[in-house]
């Protein structure tokens, strides 16, 4: 994983708590959308990063990649704050520990709250293909970089190409803040 702030580190721990809290049987793949969907919400909506992590664009739709190795194999970012269940084919996510909001405001509370309400009850498969309609960012990308068909025909599950969450912001105004707290963010 990338050399992550300690604050870094724990608000996507803890972020992963309160999903894994709130979501019952939540597998690795529905985590992996339900945060993407938390950063492009989030900065839809305040034109700011939530968790400030890179997506890219692979078969399955944006996926982190860091998260998903951390989620995959045993813990190391993670270790002592989830745990992994693996049952047949699929990995589900555990909470070892209880939920901080140390690293928190009312607004991104309130924003895990929304996405919880609005996709906690769609399955994984439902996830990926909510983030692969056309017009999506995953999907604009995917068919701008000739992607769409290599996945189509499972010749390619990744790509190095990045989710620009400057896609969300509604204007100028809205880049320059963004740009902005992604500055601020990489100092600290």
């Amino acid at each position: 994983m990338k050399n992550y702030s300690i604050e870094k580190k724990e608000k996507l721990a803890n972020t992963v708590i309160y999903f894994a809290e709130k979501v019952p049987n939540i597998s690795k793949t529905k985590l992996i959308k339900l945060l993407y969907l938390l950063e492009e919400f989030y900065v839809k909506k305040y034109n700011i990063p939530f968790l400030d992590i890179d997506f890219e664009v692979w078969q399955a739709g944006p996926v982190n990649r860091e998260t998903y190795i951390e989620l995959s194999d045993k813990p190391i970012i993670l270790k002592g704050y989830i745990e992994r269940k693996c049952v047949e084919d699929n990995t589900y996510i555990l909470p070892i520990k209880k939920f901080s909001d140390d690293e928190f405001s009312d607004d991104e509370i309130e924003m895990m709250d929304f996405i919880i309400t609005h996709f906690k009850d769609k399955t994984a498969k439902e996830l990926v293909d909510y983030v692969h309609r056309p017009g999506s960012a995953w999907y604009n990308i995917a068919k701008q970089a000739g992607l769409l068909p290599l996945f189509k025909n499972h010749s390619l599950n990744s790509s190095e190409e990045k989710i620009d969450f400057e896609f969300f912001c509604e204007n100028e105004g809205g880049i320059a803040k963004y740009r902005e707290q992604k500055m601020f963010n990489s100092l600290s």
